[in-house]
């Protein structure tokens, strides 16, 4: 027995009040985290699959050619998609990215380029061919817009998710960001006179 102490050693390490408490001190944290980077796991794939819904209704309305009055297609394209993300999609801050294409072929194909130094990338100065005539080597030979009656158009949204959970982000994205992707290509339906 310690001096002015009723306690001795033996009885202390028997004694197993607040053991509990000390226990879900302990796990309570790791617990939450799990919990909020489900949710989190949850809330993105939703997102992800609510881009992809959102682009194929908006391709839908797109290879129709319909023309509404006091809007354009493409304005129309982007209010569909804004409309089917439920707001979990900032359209100010996502990408959407419309272009046409010669071919389904041509889909996300750059400008032919001589490598002159063999090192697989076009650089300025290196000679190539300039299809859509703007002066300038692309990465990507599409146009920007809907398109015409029979053109092949590729429907392009990506956004930048910030992660709510400061763990998570050392484990997925880059910087607590993670980049969603989705994408369609469809060839319009063919029209009479409508071009956007």
């Amino acid at each position: 027995m310690w001096p002015g102490s009723s306690l001795n050693i033996k009885s202390f390490s028997r004694d197993e009040r607040g053991g509990a408490l000390l226990e879900f001190g302990l796990g309570a944290p790791i617990l939450a985290t799990v919990v909020i980077a489900s949710m989190e796991f949850g809330a993105v794939m939703l997102t992800n699959t609510l881009m992809e819904s959102s682009l194929r209704e908006a391709a839908r309305f797109g290879i129709t050619g319909q023309q509404l009055t006091g809007i354009t297609r493409l304005e129309r394209i982007i209010e569909i998609i804004d409309e089917r993300t439920l707001g979990l999609v900032d359209m100010n801050e996502a990408d959407v990215n419309i272009l046409v294409y010669p071919s389904f072929s041509d889909v996300g194909r750059g400008e032919d380029y001589v490598d002159g130094n063999a090192n697989g990338q076009y650089d300025a100065g290196e000679t190539f061919t300039d299809e859509n005539a703007n002066g300038q080597w692309d990465a990507d030979v599409g146009a920007a817009g809907s398109g015409a009656s029979g053109d092949i158009v590729a429907y392009r949204l990506s956004y930048d998710w910030q992660t709510m959970t400061p763990f998570a982000s050392h484990f997925i994205g880059n910087d607590g960001v993670l980049k969603l992707k989705a994408s369609i290509v469809v060839r319009n339906e063919p029209w009479d006179g409508l071009n956007n």
